[in-house]
């Protein structure tokens, strides 16, 4: 089939690539020229493990090509899949629409046939409906452009293998003909044995919304617990792991820390609770206030334990920050928790230097005050406290008695929970641990 991908983020270069490994026809699509440019040369404009690799095999192939042209992607496209951000509005907690607006008032008019455009972006219950009769006033042949919804639930770091094996699919149509059209363009998926969940556009909106405040909720009650084990001096890892052995509960998502970040569950559960308020239904989701609100506080929190594990001041204090991406296998910075409690640390007084193994240049353009470097024995060098903020597996395999040599005083607060607490403490190092007892 000849589908475009209209936006070329995480999502959509991803999506264009993987479209076109399956065997389709792919135009993608960005009003940045600059982006267009790299990846119609194989170059990843983000970190992403397996995507240079798959962008180079399909651009070879001469199933994928790039365009800034939504002219040019009218006349090539049977289906248009809507790939554009909905970051939160500025000044306001809801979704900001104007690019997939943007996308629709764009391309419509160019549309002289029947076809189909499938948003996959984060939208709030309803954007198909106003679409659809968007898209029927602005397009030449009117009604006969129909309108789906199929929302992605991409893990950044796993995007490529989410992409080309998901663990279902959701489409939300309109008619026959257009579950039809979407069944063949996952033809190849869907023999794989991937369940498909097939429904109205409106139900496939909440779908996503619902999947990441569920997410969020989840992240939010294990870390609200690891207060209390911190206020009694209890434990949070075997509590989480006891939780987890239920099969009701689930062991995913009860890693204890210091919180969610990102680009996707934080605006998300803030554009719900918008959404809910002008629907008149915000009592029902007054619990993800709860949830936004322990998870920025689970930042604080961290931000509190360093302050006390030097000496209750951080005026002067040199710390060590290992990682800057909202999480491990990314270059993302959006809504990072490190950087969010690197800020809060420098603001207070403190010296202040950060690594990560790719998110630094990210982080230095949203955040040019913090230092940074990407060697991580130079994070340490003279740190008084080093605090352990993303994930990263070069993290974990740090050599705990190396770096007792190079920092003034062996000190280190695991925001994860993911380093090994024995082997770090039997090396001379003070180590701490957000939900977990200090001895």
């Amino acid at each position: 089939m000849r589908i475009t991908v209209i936006g070329t983020g995480y999502l959509g270069a991803v999506h264009a690539a993987g479209m076109a490994q399956i065997g389709h026809e792919v135009l993608g699509v960005d009003v940045d020229a600059a982006k267009i440019d790299r990846l119609a040369h194989g170059v990843a404009p983000f970190y992403e493990p397996g995507f240079p690799e798959l962008l180079k095999r399909n651009l070879e192939s001469g199933r994928l090509n790039f365009t800034t042209s939504l002219e040019q992607a009218a006349e090539f496209g049977d289906v248009h899949f809507v790939c554009v951000g909905t970051p939160q509005q500025p000044g306001s907690t809801a979704a900001d629409m104007r690019f997939v607006n943007a996308v629709v008032e764009g391309l419509a008019p160019h549309l002289h046939r029947p076809c189909l455009i499938v948003g996959k972006s984060t939208v709030p219950v309803g954007t198909a409906a106003r679409l659809s009769t968007l898209v029927a006033e602005l397009a030449p042949v009117g009604t006969s452009v129909q309108v789906a919804w199929n929302p992605e639930f991409l893990r950044e770091g796993y995007a490529v293998n989410d992409t080309l094996h998901p663990d279902r699919l959701v489409v939300g149509v309109a008619s026959a003909e257009a579950e039809a059209t979407l069944r063949e363009v996952y033809a190849t998926v869907l023999e794989a044995g991937t369940p498909c969940i097939s429904t109205d556009v409106t139900t496939a909106e909440l779908v996503k919304v619902s999947a990441n405040a569920f997410l969020a909720t989840k992240i939010s009650f294990i870390n609200a617990i690891s207060e209390v084990c911190e206020a009694v001096g209890a434990d949070i890892m075997p509590l989480a792991a006891a939780l987890g052995h239920d099969a009701r509960i689930g062991s995913r998502f009860l890693a204890p820390g210091v919180g969610f970040g990102g680009g996707c569950l934080p605006k998300d559960i803030r554009a719900f609770l918008a959404r809910a308020e002008e629907l008149g239904i915000d009592e029902a989701l007054n619990f993800l206030r709860n949830v936004d609100a322990i998870n920025v506080n689970r930042r604080r929190s961290a931000v509190s334990l360093a302050r006390g594990m030097v000496g209750g001041s951080l005026a002067g204090k040199r710390i060590a920050i290992l990682g800057a991406a909202f999480k491990p296998n990314s270059d993302d910075v959006r809504d990072s928790p490190a950087l969010s409690v690197a800020c809060d640390l420098q603001s207070q007084g403190a010296h202040v230097r950060v690594h990560d193994p790719e998110a630094v240049e990210n982080a230095r353009a949203a955040h040019p005050m913090l230092n940074y470097t990407t060697e991580v024995q130079k994070v340490f060098e003279g740190a008084q406290l080093a605090i352990h903020l993303t994930e990263w597996q070069e993290y974990r395999e740090l050599n705990a008695s190396h770096l007792l040599t190079l920092v003034s005083a062996p000190q280190i607060l695991d925001a994860r929970n993911t380093l090994d607490i024995d082997s770090w403490r039997s090396a001379g190092w003070t180590f701490r641990a957000m939900g977990r007892p200090a001895r």
